[in-house]
């Protein structure tokens, strides 16, 4: 680790950009926020990373104790990534960060890589805490080949993967059309509209889904 970038600074940030601010770094954490990787899978959703950096990158994420690694359920010669009770604690100023970093995409940016596993994060970032409906409801997203729910219930939001058996409201959009919508390129009711965005449900749940996730 003593090749590692190190600001000189007695200051908390500093010390965090210390770990996490090399290139590629953040985006490794995010793959595993969205759950454990083997390392095929995390270089295959990493397009431009080569597997020397992404070695590297992971050696040091261990050597901190930010990121383990453990047997694959049902292969127990393969080993998958998976994030620390340390790695977990980023989960929130990633996704503070990733919320913040949707004003700044742009159409230049759409022509860049995109993989429907990150709306499940997406939609974690986007959720507004004040704006959580005062019911029970189940809404369910289907990007491209990915389905993940947001729940509420007594007014606490809780995240899933996979499909429920019966929400309360399901959208079903591709990759291009989530991201757009996320970064305000795009309005949700346009979509809607032409098609790009079906929605199975009630008129009143989407306009709480899209209250929650501060597009309205």
């Amino acid at each position: 680790m003593s090749s590692k970038r190190d600001y000189g600074q007695f200051c908390g940030l500093a010390g965090a950009l210390n770990v996490i601010g090399e290139r590629w770094t953040l985006l490794v954490v995010r793959e595993l926020l969205i759950g454990p990787a083997r390392f095929t899978e995390l270089l295959d959703n990493l397009p431009g990373m080569g597997p020397n950096l992404l070695t590297e990158r992971l050696r040091a994420l261990a050597d901190l104790v930010i990121v383990a690694q453990q047997p694959v359920p049902g292969d127990g010669r393969a080993r998958q990534y998976v994030l620390t009770e340390v790695g977990e604690q980023l989960r929130r100023p990633v996704l503070s960060l990733a919320r913040w970093g949707l004003q700044f995409l742009s159409e230049e940016d759409s022509a860049g890589a995109s993989r429907a596993t990150w709306g499940f994060l997406a939609v974690q970032a986007m959720v507004c805490q004040e704006a959580v409906p005062g019911l029970s409801e189940v809404y369910e997203f289907r990007v491209a080949d990915q389905v993940f729910t947001i729940a509420v219930r007594d007014g606490r939001v809780t995240f899933g993967r996979g499909r429920v058996r019966v929400p309360d409201l399901t959208l079903e959009c591709d990759t291009d059309t989530f991201i757009r919508i996320g970064a305000r390129m795009m309005s949700p009711y346009h979509a809607v509209a032409t098609g790009a965005v079906r929605m199975t449900g009630t008129p009143e749940a989407a306009q709480r889904i899209t209250r929650l996730l501060g597009l309205a």
